[in-house]
Formats: C-alpha cells, sequence, structure tokens
C-alpha cells in the first residue's frame, strides 16, 4: 500500500515521505494565481432522454446537481457547457439531469466513479454517457448489511434541531452472550456504512471488516451511525456558508454529545469514557468530526478524518489555533491525491498546527490514487481502526507505512 504517512507525538515527529507528496505540493503552489477555461462536450448518450437538459455538477460548483450555469446547451448538435476561470488543480465531476436521482451511471445501472481531470491548461474534452441511474429499478441492488448490524430506530428525535433521524448500530459478534463493555465510534453518513443498498455511491464496509479484523483476534468496539438527512451542507457545516446557508454543525455535535451517546451508553454495554469514545466522517463529515474532537475533547478522545472538507470552513483555522493546546488524544488523517488540489494542503496545515500547539497523536496519510469516495475510504477504514483503536502506534511503526 504506496502512501505518504507522518506520526506527531507531541512535538516530537516520525516522518516517512515518498516524493509523490513533494511532488502534489509543487503542483498545488506552482502558479496560484493563474486561472484556465475548462470545455466540455458530450459525444453520445442514451437515446431515452435525449430531450433532456444535462448538468455539470462537481467540486467547482458545491457538487449543485441543478445549477443553471452549468447548463449544457445544444447548438450546431453539439452538446456541451464551457466552465471558465479554474485555477490549476484536479476537478471531479459527474452529469446529471437536475438531481442525484437522475445521474449518470454505467451502461447496466451501477454506479461509476466519479469523472477526474487534471486541469493544466485551457483545455477542451469529450465524454459518452453511459446510462442514466434512473433508467434501472433500485431493486437491482442487494442489501449487503451483515447479521450485526441492525437499525436502531428510523426516526430517532434530534431535539437540537427538531429533526428525526434514522439511526444504524453495529454490535460485535459475541455481544448478545457475553457482558464485556466496549469502545463505541460514532460515523456520520450511516446510509453508506454498511449497506449496499441504501448507499449512494457505495458502502464503507464497516461491518464486513469489523466481522473479519475481529476473527482474527484484533479488538472490537460499537459502532454507530447516523443517517445525514436533507440538510447535510448544514448539519455538517459548524459555519455559516453563503451557498448553503447557517450552519448547524454545532448544533448537530451537541445532539451527538447530549442526546445519542447518553442514549447509547444507558442501552448498551459501552466504555463511556473519551479513550473510548471515537468520531469518524469523511468530506464534510470529515470536518464535523475535526470540529466535534475540538469543541468537545473530554467527550470524544479519538477521531478519524477523512477527505476533510476543510474548504467549505476556513474559521475551522482559527479555531484549531485557540483550542489546540486544550486536546490530547488521537487523530487519524487520510486524503487521496486525486481530490481537489487543496485537499492535502489544507489537511496538513491542520496537522502542522495540532503537531506543534498540541499533545495528541496524528496519523497522516496520503493515497497517491485516492479519489474522493467510498471506494477510497473503505480502502484505507482498515488502517484507521488498527491504529486508532488496537495499539495504533506500535503496528503503524512496526509495519512502516
Amino acid at each position: 500500500m504506496t502512501s505518504t504517512s507522518t506520526i506527531h507525538f507531541r512535538k516530537k515527529m516520525f516522518c516517512i515521505k515518498t516524493s509523490s507528496f513533494i511532488f502534489m505540493l509543487l503542483l498545488v503552489y506552482c502558479r496560484p494565481f493563474a486561472q484556465y477555461n475548462l470545455h466540455i462536450e458530450i459525444k453520445s448518450s442514451p437515446s431515452t432522454h435525449i430531450g433532456d437538459t444535462v448538468f455539470i455538477a462537481g467540486n467547482f460548483n458545491n457538487w449543485d446537481p441543478v445549477n443553471e450555469k452549468y447548463r449544457l446547451a445544444k447548438k450546431n448538435d453539439i452538446v456541451s457547457v464551457d466552465i471558465a476561470g479554474l485555477k490549476k488543480g484536479i476537478y471531479r465531476f459527474k452529469f446529471t439531469r437536475g438531481n442525484w436521482g437522475k445521474v449518470e451511471a454505467a451502461a447496466d445501472g451501477k454506479n461509476i466513479e466519479d469523472r477526474l481531470i487534471e486541469l493544466r491548461s485551457d483545455t477542451t474534452v469529450e465524454y459518452s454517457i453511459a446510462g442514466w441511474k434512473d433508467d434501472f429499478p433500485e431493486t437491482t441492488k442487494q442489501h449487503t448489511a451483515s447479521s450485526n448490524v441492525r437499525v436502531l430506530d428510523t426516526a430517532f428525535f434530534m431535539p437540537q434541531l427538531y429533526r428525526t433521524r434514522k439511526i444504524w448500530i453495529y454490535l460485535p459478534p459475541g455481544y448478545t452472550t457475553g457482558k464485556k463493555k466496549y469502545p463505541v465510534l460514532y460515523m456520520h453518513d450511516g446510509q453508506n456504512l454498511f449497506d449496499d443498498y441504501t448507499s449512494g455511491n457505495g458502502e464503507w464496509g464497516v461491518d464486513e471488516c469489523l466481522d473479519s479484523l475481529i476473527t482474527k483476534g484484533k479488538p472490537s468496539c460499537i459502532v454507530v451511525g447516523i443517517d445525514n438527512g436533507t440538510k447535510r451542507m448544514n448539519e455538517y457545516n459548524p459555519y455559516d456558508y453563503e451557498t448553503f446557508g447557517k450552519g448547524e454543525g454545532e448544533e448537530y455535535v451537541i445532539f451527538l454529545t447530549k442526546t445519542l451517546k447518553p442514549f447509547i451508553d444507558r442501552h448498551y454495554r459501552t466504555l463511556s469514557s473519551k479513550e473510548n469514545t471515537i468520531i469518524a466522517g469523511s468530506s464534510l463529515g470529515g470536518l464535523i468530526s475535526y470540529y466535534a474532537m475540538l469543541r468537545y475533547p473530554d467527550v470524544f478522545g479519538k477521531a478519524g478524518i477523512f477527505s476533510p472538507a476543510f474548504w467549505i470552513a476556513p474559521k475551522i483555522n482559527a479555531l484549531t489555533d485557540s483550542l489546540a493546546d486544550r486536546l490530547k488524544g488521537q487523530f487519524f488523517f487520510y486524503a487521496g491525491e486525486s481530490e481537489d488540489s487543496t485537499m492535502i494542503p489544507n489537511m496538513k496545515n491542520i496537522t502542522d498546527k495540532l503537531g506543534e500547539n498540541s499533545n495528541t497523536l496524528i496519523y497522516f496519510v496520503t493515497d497517491p490514487e485516492g479519489r474522493h469516495n467510498e471506494s477510497a475510504w473503505r480502502k484505507w477504514f482498515e488502517e484507521f481502526y488498527l491504529w486508532i483503536i488496537g495499539n495504533g502506534f506500535s503496528y503503524q511503526l512496526k509495519t512502516g507505512n
């Protein structure tokens, strides 16, 4: 597994780097103010929706599936869109017909990876759309959750936000017949953790991973998954953002600490101390997990920060400066080099601040082939878990990753 890894312990640092990481930094900081134009044409698409309006949604427009500025127009039998003023970097996107239920798919209806382009100059590219997701019945997807996963509640009340949410729980093998108490891992975007049927773009496979590790004698834990809702962009951001509105991250984290965690501790055999309370998520889920560690260090002692969307919350830097010296615990930071060009620099900026100003143990890893998707996070979940809960420091130094 090729990666770039950095482990901080207080003000000491153990570091292993690859040339790919250095290349990425040079790529990000070279000519930072240059802007380029991207011209995209659709060469072919299924005839079933030939007259429908097509949009492009990606990390250049906050993944908005129906933004008129990014609508493809037809002229002289060519369907295309021009996107101006893009900085050099890596861009990810997909085509939609106005919402994520009508996103492009493979010819057999299966989900496809985000399209990817590395922009270095004015560029014209052509694409073909093989299929549309809504042309294939959802029943083609199969339930994959293991027998250790159950739905705790389909409408768990969130008093801080006056909403309800579906909650999943993974109980380790042997839980029902034993008396042992377990650490608890709280994870966001619950519908993407255990079951391919409920996932949008594939699942993390958390249950299969833990079932396998526990069978091999590795430490076990309870996992609580919280589904996202229609207000995901608000609930997972502690700060207001012009495009999406009021940030509700503080209220969401209070729900976790004051409502959900006490409920789990009352009804299940948990080790409730901060050392045994973990929080993890990806993208905006990574952002809100990091925020929870900063704001409630007496509740959460360990965190998995996968591909964090720090770009949407620049104030997180100042919060880190003001609160880092309060922190003691473990952080696992992951990002792929095929994500947004700002991902690794933003994450490194945060980990540098933590390494210099806190008494935390930090594992920083990058994957040269990693994209911003569930398959990448699934790939690295096992390493995160073993490091964060299974005597991780000695494990990581021994393997040399």
